[in-house]
């Protein structure tokens, strides 16, 4: 993307340094061959002086660099860096900053002494909200993690929203803070800013903590599975596509011991499971047909098993069979009632 050499300025942007200085520069922005970067332990052990001396010499050697003539002869090349960074967005992590500008490991330390040296670039470090980010537009760069915050707090904590929409309502917060030039590129990059949004392998869009978008065990792939099938599988089928969808391999039996524990699952038939999200009650035949009885009162058999049915998959003799519980008593009129 830029259209110089970032080893060629970086070694003449370290060519007036004294030796140590320029050592101690070089250790610490991996600029060697090898490309390793060097701690300040490692760097004081070396020369036999302390941690604090290091820092010194590299704040030094930094400051005299951006004083040297080196550096002003190649001001265009630092302003041409900037146009870069303004490329993708003006604002963007780091990691997927130097990985646009830079292919290697190598080039990538070159391009970051660059953004460290050069006078148009703002380091924004890594906090509790943000990953550590670069940028040439500081009044674009609030605008931006103000529409992230408000982002944030306008996501329902449990919800997945598809990436269409998702995009659609991060446009609009866009809108509010004042961004006007919002290219789809510039966006998802921006999205690349916050640690309290991200999405989770199945493009669904919501909060970082939340085991739908974070996802680490197997109840939680079986959660998406079932979200995006829409509606009751059995456990063999939930293991297979577990497999299909997230390359992760899921033993049936395993499956199913999990979801019966997850209170997210509910078992509406013979080794069959649906999402507590989708309105069905827990606990067995026996429990939902007094869950129907107490919130709607006295009802005929076949109304018991019309409701019972909405929520399991089970031949009408089993509710008929729960319907002789003693929990349950006959009215005078043959309608079903809870014993007091």
């Amino acid at each position: 993307m830029a259209t110089f050499s970032p080893r060629t300025i970086t070694k003449e942007l370290l060519g007036g340094l004294p030796e140590r200085s320029r050592a101690v520069i070089v250790g610490r922005f991996g600029l060697g061959k090898s490309g390793e970067k060097m701690t300040l332990e490692t760097i004081g052990q070396e020369y036999d002086i302390t941690r604090e001396r290091v820092r010194q010499i590299e704040s030094h050697g930094l400051s005299a660099i951006r004083k040297s003539d080196a550096y002003d002869k190649h001001k265009a090349a630092f302003a041409d860096l900037a146009k870069a960074v303004k490329s993708v967005g003006s604002i963007v992590s780091e990691e997927m900053l130097l990985g646009e500008l830079a292919k290697n490991k190598t080039d990538q330390n070159h391009v970051y002494f660059m953004l460290v040296v050069g006078e148009p670039f703002t380091l924004e470090k890594e906090d509790n909200s943000f990953v550590r980010r670069w940028h040439v537009d500081g009044e674009l760069s609030d605008r931006v993690h103000a529409a992230l915050e408000t982002l944030h707090e306008a996501v329902d904590p449990e919800n997945l929203i598809p990436e269409e929409e998702f995009m659609s309502i991060f446009t609009k917060h866009l809108d509010e803070a004042g961004i006007k030039h919002k290219d789809p590129n510039f966006v998802n990059r921006w999205l690349g800013l916050t640690k309290k949004i991200s999405r989770n392998p199945l493009g669904e869009w919501g909060n970082t903590d939340s085991s739908h978008v974070r996802v680490k065990s197997m109840r939680d792939y079986a959660y998406l599975t079932l979200r995006r099938h829409g509606s009751p599988m059995h456990f063999t089928e939930v293991a297979q596509q577990i497999g299909k969808l997230f390359g992760k391999k899921a033993h049936p039996a395993t499956c199913h011991n999990e979801l019966i524990k997850d209170k997210r699952f509910v078992l509406v038939g013979r080794g069959l499971y649906a999402l507590s999200d989708w309105g069905y009650a827990p606990g067995v035949v026996r429990d939902v047909v007094k869950g129907i009885l107490s919130k709607e009162g006295p009802l005929t058999r076949d109304e018991i098993i019309e409701r019972v049915k909405r929520e399991r998959y089970v031949k009408n003799a089993t509710i008929i069979v729960n319907l002789q519980d003693p929990v349950f008593k006959r009215t005078s009129d043959g309608k079903y009632t809870l014993a007091k």
